[in-house]
C-alpha cells in the first residue's frame, strides 16, 4: 500500500494510546490491524480508496512501532507481514517469477540520510553507488517474454500472485511485443509502472463527466482501473504508457548493476524513464531528490517521490530483505500537496449541453505552485458521497497536479447547523427546470434558450476542433451576445465588418470614450468567418454540439452521411447501424434533428453560406477503403493534418500506432519509433513521393519504397 495514490482525507481513525501497558497495546494493535486490512481491501480489491496515503502510512507505521516494542503481538496475519491484498477473483491468477516487494519510505530528508548511513554501515563501510529514479505514481505490473516474444502481463497483486491482464496491456503502445535484443533469454520477467499522463487524465475525466459516469480520483486510479477492464478496447482508449525499471532475474541477461540493467532494458525496446542518476555520493542523492521535488509540477506525468537503490546487485544480495521490503532500496516520499481552506459557496455552472455542474468557491490557497480558489464538485452524488457543505473546512489539492479538487471536509471543524447541499430545482442562468435522466449522474437545464448554454454553444462552434474561427474568443462572444447581435451560431454568418469594428471591449480611453474592437481585428475575424464556411462536414457536425458526439463520432457520421440533410433524415436505428455508433449516441443525434429549433438554425446556416454537404472534392472514389496508414517524421509537401485528411477522403483509416494490421507506414524526415516498429513487423514503408502518388491518383500502394 505504501507508495499508492490514495489521498481521500480522513482524520485519525482510531484514538492513539499515549501510555500503553501490554493489554492496551494488544487492543490497539488489534484495532490497527482491522483498520489497515479494511483500507487495503478497499484499495487493492475494490479500487475504492477512502483515506490518503499519509493517513494509511501513519496507521502502518504505528502498528510497526507497536510490534517492535511488543514482538509477541506479531501475528502471521498482521498487515506488516505481507505485501498487499489478494488478487481479485475476476482475473486469472499469475504467479510472479520472484516476489515483487514493496518499498520502505523515507518521509523526510533526515530519514533518507539515516537510511543512507545505515545502508553504508551494513555494507561494511564500503563506498556505495546509488541509482536514483523518479517514483512514478502509477500501477505496478510485470511483463513476461518467452524467447523475446510477449506472452503475459500481470498486476502486482499481493507481491507473489497477481492478476492476468495480458490482453489489456497488449494494447499499450509502449509495451514491445518482441524484444530488440539479439539473443533474448528463454524466459524474461520485467517490472515497471503503467501510468496515465496528466493531459490524458484530464481528457478521460471530461469524457466521463460528459457521459454521466463516475470520475477517477487521480491518474494512478485511472491507470489501475484501465488495466483491469474486461474489454481491452476500453484499455486501448485510455492512452496509457509505461516505464520499466527492473529485471526479475538480472543474471538472465548478464548485467551486474541496476544502471546496466536500465541500459539493457532501454536497448531491448522498453520505455525507461530518462530522468535517472547514477549517484556517487550521498550528497548527489539528496540533490537529485530535492531537484525532483522542485520539478514535479512541470512533468507531464505524476510522481510522488524518488526511489533510491544500491547500484551493485552483489551488494543488494548481501543486504537482503525484510519480510516486506528490500534493505537496499528506499522511496523518498514528497510531502503531500494538500491544503486546508474554508469552502464559502457551492455554485452551479451550465454547459453547452445543459449539464449543470456544481463547483466550490473557497478561500484561495497555493497548491502545486499556483493559487486556486475554485474547484469542480462534478455532480450532486459526489457532493453527497464526500459530504461537503458550505462553510466546511475542506482539504483541497490538484488531482494529477493539474485539476483543482476538493478532497473532502474536516468533520471535526464543521460549523453547527451546516446543511447538506442539494441541486437547485431551477437553472441558475435562466430559471428553467432542471432534470436528471434515469441512470445518469448529471442534472441538465431543459431550456434550449438558456443564456449560459447559448454562450457555451457559441464558443464550442468557434473552437479549434470545430469551425476554428480564430480570434472569436470568450470576450468577443460575450460582447456580441450582450449587444444582442449574436444569439445562435447562424448569427456569426450575418456579422458585418462594421458591427465587429464598433463592438465595445469594456475598456475606456483617458477621455472616457469606449475602446472598440477596431477595423484591423474586425477584418481578421471576417476572414476567419469566411474560411469557416468551408470546413469539412465532420467539423460542422462536431460544432453543432450534439450530446455524446465528439470529433471521432462526427467523422464516422460524416463518412456515412454526406450532408446534414441526409443525417437529419436518418432514424435512430439507421444511425446505430453505423460502425462505432451505439444506441445512446444514435438516440441523441436523432433527438437533435427532431427539434424544429435546431432545424431552423441549420436552415439559416445554409442561407449564411455555410457548407452543409461534403464538398465535391471530398466525394472521391473510396479506393483506399480498408487500408490503414500511419504517419511518422516531418513531411515537406504536406502538414500532418493535410496528409491525414487527403488519405481519409479516399476512404483510408489513419492511425497513431503501428501494429500487424497496419497497411503502410509513411516516413518523413527524422522518423521515430514507429518506423523501427514497422520494420520489425514487416509493415510496408512509403516515402513522401509515394504518399503524393497515392493522394493524387487514388491508387493504393503496391509495395515498399
Amino acid at each position: 500500500m505504501a507508495g499508492s495514490s490514495r489521498r481521500r482525507y480522513a482524520p485519525q481513525l482510531i484514538p492513539p494510546v499515549d501510555s500503553r501497558g501490554h493489554a492496551e497495546a494488544a487492543e490497539r494493535a488489534r484495532k490497527l490491524r482491522e483498520e489497515i486490512e479494511h483500507h487495503a481491501y478497499l484499495y487493492y480489491v475494490l479500487d475504492r480508496p477512502e483515506i490518503s496515503d499519509e493517513a494509511y502510512d501513519a496507521l502502518v507505521r504505528e502498528l510497526e512501532s507497536l510490534e517492535r516494542e511488543y514482538p509477541d503481538l506479531v501475528t502471521p496475519a498482521s498487515p506488516t507481514q505481507r505485501i498487499g491484498a489478494p488478487p481479485s477473483a475476476a482475473f486469472a491468477p499469475v504467479r510472479h517469477a520472484s516476489r515483487m516487494y514493496s518499498l520502505d519510505n523515507a518521509l523526510s530528508m533526515d530519514e533518507l540520510d539515516a537510511w543512507l548511513e545505515r545502508t553504508r554501515a551494513a555494507a561494511g563501510g564500503r563506498k556505495l553507488d546509488f541509482v536514483c529514479e523518479l517514483k512514478i505514481d502509477g500501477s505496478a505490473f510485470a511483463l513476461t517474454y518467452d524467447n523475446g516474444a510477449y506472452v503475459r502481463a500481470a498486476t502486482r497483486g499481493d507481491g507473489t500472485t497477481g492478476e492476468d491482464i495480458t490482453p489489456n496491456v497488449k494494447t499499450i503502445k509502449a509495451v514491445p511485443l518482441r524484444l530488440r535484443a539479439a539473443a533474448p533469454p528463454a524466459r524474461l520477467e520485467v517490472r515497471g509502472e503503467v501510468y496515465m499522463s496528466k493531459a490524458s487524465f484530464e481528457r478521460i475525466n471530461e469524457e466521463q463527466e460528459e457521459l454521466g459516469q463516475p470520475l477517477f480520483a487521480n491518474p494512478r486510479n485511472a491507470a489501475a482501473g484501465s488495466m483491469r477492464q474486461k474489454d481491452p478496447k476500453v484499455t486501448a482508449s485510455r492512452d496509457l504508457s509505461t516505464f520499466i525499471y527492473q529485471i526479475a532475474d538480472p543474471r538472465a541477461v548478464g548485467v551486474t548493476t541496476q544502471w546496466l540493467a536500465l541500459k539493457w532494458l532501454r536497448d531491448a525496446g522498453f520505455r525507461v524513464n530518462p530522468d535517472i542518476l547514477l549517484a556517487r555520493s550521498a550528497d548527489e542523492v539528496r540533490e537529485f531528490c530535492l531537484a525532483a521535488q522542485e520539478r514535479r509540477n512541470d512533468l507531464p506525468y505524476e510522481i510522488d517521490g524518488v526511489v533510491v537503490k544500491v547500484d551493485a546487485f552483489g551488494v543488494q544480495e548481501e543486504l537482503g530483505y525484510t519480510s516486506k521490503a528490500p534493505r537496499w532500496a528506499i522511496a523518498f516520499k514528497f510531502p503531500p500537496e494538500e491544503k486546508t481552506t474554508v469552502l464559502r459557496h457551492i455554485l452551479v455552472s451550465v454547459g453547452r449541453t445543459g449539464a449543470m455542474t456544481p463547483y466550490a468557491v473557497f478561500d484561495p490557497v497555493v497548491v502545486a505552485g499556483s493559487k486556486i480558489g475554485k474547484a469542480t464538485l462534478h455532480n450532486v452524488d459526489e457532493i453527497h458521497r464526500k459530504d461537503v457543505r458550505e462553510g466546511d473546512t475542506v482539504i483541497v489539492r490538484k488531482a494529477g497536479d493539474v485539476i483543482p479538487e476538493v478532497v473532502g471536509p474536516v468533520p471535526g471543524l464543521r460549523t453547527p447547523g451546516a446543511k447538506p447541499w442539494e441541486m437547485p430545482a431551477r437553472c441558475p442562468s435562466c430559471g428553467g427546470p432542471s432534470w436528471r435522466e434515469p441512470g445518469e449522474a448529471v442534472y441538465r437545464c431543459t431550456n434550449v434558450a438558456c443564456p449560459a448554454q447559448r454562450m457555451e454553444r457559441l464558443l464550442h462552434w468557434a473552437s479549434r476542433g470545430a469551425m476554428d474561427i480564430d480570434g472569436m474568443g470568450e470576450e468577443i462572444v460575450r460582447r456580441l451576445v450582450e449587444a444582442g447581435i449574436v444569439s445562435d451560431i447562424a448569427d456569426f454568418y450575418r456579422l458585418t465588418e462594421h458591427q465587429l469594428a464598433q463592438l465595445p471591449t469594456g475598456r475606456t480611453k483617458k477621455d472616457g470614450t469606449s475602446v472598440t474592437v477596431g477595423r484591423t481585428i474586425a477584418l481578421k475575424l471576417m476572414g476567419q468567418i469566411e474560411e469557416s464556411r468551408h470546413r469539412p462536414l465532420s467539423r460542422l457536425v462536431f460544432g453543432l454540439g450534439i450530446r455524446h458526439v465528439g470529433s471521432t463520432v462526427a467523422e464516422l457520421l460524416a463518412r456515412r452521411y454526406h450532408s446534414l440533410d441526409e443525417l437529419a433524415a436518418a432514424s435512430a436505428e439507421e444511425i446505430e447501424a453505423v460502425e462505432g455508433i451505439g444506441p445512446k449516441i444514435a438516440d441523441a443525434v436523432a433527438e437533435f434533428f427532431d427539434n424544429p429549433d435546431n432545424l431552423d438554425v441549420i436552415k439559416r446556416l445554409r442561407e449564411g453560406g455555410v457548407q452543409t454537404a461534403e464538398a465535391p472534392h471530398a466525394r472521391l472514389p473510396q479506393t483506399l477503403e480498408g487500408l490503414t496508414f500511419v504517419l511518422t517524421g516531418a513531411l515537406e509537401r504536406y502538414s500532418r493534418e493535410e496528409a491525414t485528411q487527403l488519405l481519409k477522403e479516399r476512404g483510408a483509416r489513419v492511425s497513431s500506432g503501428v501494429s500487424k494490421r497496419t497497411s503502410y507506414v509513411v516516413v518523413g524526415e527524422e522518423p521515430g519509433s514507429k518506423y523501427r516498429k514497422a520494420r520489425e513487423l514487416g509493415v510496408p514503408i512509403l516515402g513522401e513521393e509515394d504518399l503524393a502518388h497515392v493522394v493524387e491518383t487514388g491508387e493504393p500502394p503496391v509495395g515498399e519504397a
